[in-house]
């Protein structure tokens, strides 16, 4: 019964898995960050202009 309540108030979880989803989070913000950037700075910039006229 002790390992029992062991495993389940052990909170460390998949830690190789967690690593993972964190890399591939990251790898995926990057590509997409990478393909969209310019688009998004020229549409800032075109709202900003239009905002302030310039």
């Amino acid at each position: 019964m002790d390992k029992w309540k062991r495993q389940l108030s052990d909170d460390r979880g998949d830690v190789p898995g967690w690593v993972l989803i964190t890399l591939m989070t990251a790898g995926l913000v990057a590509t997409i960050w990478a393909l969209a950037g310019p688009a998004l700075s020229d549409m800032f910039t075109t709202a900003l202009e239009s905002v302030t006229g310039g």
